[in-house]
């Protein structure tokens, strides 16, 4: 929680500085984030295997099962980042400028070349963002979780400073306004995995490296992964026409929503996250202990915990959405904007707490298809189709909007939850790790 309280913090700290020049660089920032969700997505998705593996094979004890996981999933997500160094540089404005078809046409020029400039930045490194995410949930699944906080915490310490200095020229430094934002956010992709890498490879840490030579382990990681990895694709593609729909209301309106929702995650989000890692370890590890029982009462535990806990942080949230968001902006259309988003994702906060931490259950016994169905559908039928319907054809304007994201988790949560009371995850998660010669008993 610690260091996903740190990460949504250095992505506050960017929206914050980047609305000391304009709502139209809240924008350009806001949608190119979109794009850079996607290594986001794929790193979180090999994560997932990685987390999966890697805390079923300690709960079994099959430490060398454990490394190969870790290191064949690190190299897979290496490998991933390199096209997307491409479409950076090559194609970074014309893809941001693409999403303002609807929007007013000398206010997404601006939109496009500013945001073009920072996503070639950070598409850069996109292989190291990759290793960066699996190497932390590689030795999160080991029960180490102390190691990638030290980490990233440092890491995400320096994007924060250098966020600040050089998008705003202090110091002596040069005010590179959007493209400083963007080179600190790089240099802190590059740290965080080069000193992951180290740390795994030292015996610092349980975890290790190995000269990859089994085929199935290669195949149980992309087995689980390619769920998670979809799922997040998915999600991103469809805040290309969401964030589309709202350009249709106004740049102003999208940079509230940016605002809105990044109040969101820097309150309740990190919190949520932390509960799906630490569900992810409780259940794989007992699962790999041969435990299903306990693996189940582990995953209601934690989502219990995170109901108590997050949701309250939640609607503390919509009580007082009005001064947090005024922190961002004094624009009246964003503001408005923002309040309204930070209302919606505050009183959904209970909802999204159970999805993301049952999510992680499921994950750690290696069931990443069921929250892909939930998340899949919710996005489709209500984030989307319903808020177009609402706002648009029906004419409830933002409203709309607000209730299709609040209907979005609550269909998702109902899902998973059904998926982890009845489905059959452990027994599956068993026989994975008997194929690859990981239970206890072996």
């Amino acid at each position: 929680m610690v260091e996903q309280v740190s990460r949504t913090l250095m992505r506050t700290t960017d929206i914050f500085v980047t609305a000391l020049f304009s709502p139209l660089a809240v924008a350009a920032i806001g949608l190119a984030d979109l794009y850079a969700r996607l290594p986001l997505r794929i790193g979180l998705g090999l994560g997932a295997g990685a987390i999966a593996l890697s805390s079923q094979d300690t709960g079994s004890g099959a430490t060398t099962n454990r490394d190969e996981a870790i290191t064949q999933a690190i190299l897979i997500g290496a490998i991933a980042g390199i096209p997307f160094m491409i479409f950076g540089y090559f194609l970074g404005e014309e893809a941001v400028a693409i999403l303002g078809i609807w929007a007013d046409e000398d206010q997404m020029a601006e939109v496009a070349a500013l945001g073009g400039i920072y996503l070639a930045i950070i598409f850069a490194t996109s292989p190291a963002r990759h290793v960066a995410l699996i190497a932390a949930r590689a030795m999160q699944g080991t029960g180490d979780t102390r190691t990638p906080m030290y980490i990233n915490l440092v890491a995400n310490a320096m994007n924060i400073i250098l966020s600040i200095v050089l998008g705003l020229g202090l110091l002596g430094a040069p005010r590179m306004e959007i493209v400083g934002v963007g080179i600190a956010t790089a240099v802190g992709n590059v740290f965080a995995a080069s000193v992951l890498v180290v740390a795994i490879a030292s015996p610092y840490t349980d975890a290790g490296f190995v000269i990859p030579r089994r085929l199935i382990i290669a195949k149980q990681l992309l087995v689980v992964s390619a769920p998670k990895v979809i799922e997040g694709l998915v999600a991103t593609v469809i805040e290309f026409p969401f964030n589309s729909l709202l350009l249709a209301f106004s740049a102003e309106v999208n940079a509230g929503y940016q605002i809105g929702r990044r109040v969101y995650q820097q309150v309740s989000s990190p919190l949520s996250r932390g509960l799906s890692v630490g569900a992810s370890i409780v259940v794989g590890q007992a699962l790999g202990a041969g435990d299903a029982s306990e693996a189940r009462f582990n995953g209601w535990a934690t989502a219990a915990f995170g109901v108590l806990t997050v949701g309250t942080v939640g609607i503390l949230l919509a009580v007082f959405a009005e001064p947090l968001a005024s922190l961002f902006t004094d624009d009246p259309e964003t503001l408005s904007a923002a309040i309204g988003f930070a209302i919606t994702y505050g009183l959904v906060a209970p909802f999204t707490v159970l999805y993301v931490s049952i999510s992680g259950s499921l994950q750690g016994g290696s069931d990443t298809r069921t929250p892909f169905i939930a998340r899949t559908t919710g996005l489709l039928v209500f984030y989307l189709g319903f808020s177009y319907l609402a706002s648009i054809v029906l004419g409830f304007g933002l409203l709309g909007v607000y209730v299709g994201v609040f209907l979005y988790y609550v269909s998702a949560t109902a899902i998973v939850a059904v998926g982890f009371q009845y489905g059959g995850w452990a027994a599956r998660a068993t026989a994975m790790m008997a194929d690859r010669g990981s239970t206890s008993s072996s």
